[in-house]
C-alpha cells in the first residue's frame, strides 16, 4: 500500500524547500522577458498605426514613447530582447550537448544577466 502518512508532507517540491538557483531563475527570465517582448511589440505596432493613421495620433503615441517612462519602458525592452536573445542562444548550445555541466550552466546564468545589461547601455549609448 502506499505511504499512510501523506497528509503530513506536501504532494510535491514546494518554493519553500528549494532554495533559488541561477538556472532557475534565468529560465524565469526568460520566460518573463518573452512576454515583455509581446508586450514591446505592442507598443511599436501602435506607433506605426498612429504614423499611418493622423499626424495627432502620431503626436500623441511619439510624445508618450519619448518621454521619460516611455524611454524607461524602451530600455526595459531593449534589455529584455536582449536577455530573451541570450536564453535562447544558451538553449541552442545545451540542445548540441555543449555547456551542460551545472557550475558551468550557473556561470552562463550569471553571464547572461551582465551581458544583456552591457549591450543594453552600449545601446542606449549609441543611440
Amino acid at each position: 500500500m502506499a505511504d499512510v502518512n501523506r497528509g503530513n508532507r506536501p504532494l510535491s517540491p514546494h518554493l519553500q524547500i528549494y532554495r533559488p538557483q541561477w538556472t532557475s531563475m534565468s529560465s524565469i527570465m526568460v520566460r518573463i522577458t518573452g512576454i515583455g517582448c509581446l508586450i514591446a511589440s505592442v507598443l511599436v505596432v501602435a506607433w506605426l498605426l498612429a504614423a499611418a493613421s493622423s499626424e495627432a495620433a502620431f503626436a500623441v503615441v511619439d510624445g508618450l514613447l519619448r518621454s521619460v517612462l516611455g524611454n524607461l519602458v524602451l530600455i526595459a525592452a531593449v534589455w529584455g530582447i536582449f536577455y530573451h536573445m541570450l536564453g535562447r542562444l544558451r538553449h541552442v548550445l545545451w540542445d548540441f550537448g555543449h555547456f551542460i555541466q551545472v557550475p558551468v550552466s550557473e556561470d552562463m546564468a550569471k553571464g547572461m544577466f551582465i551581458l544583456a545589461t552591457l549591450l543594453t547601455v552600449f545601446v542606449v549609448i549609441a543611440v
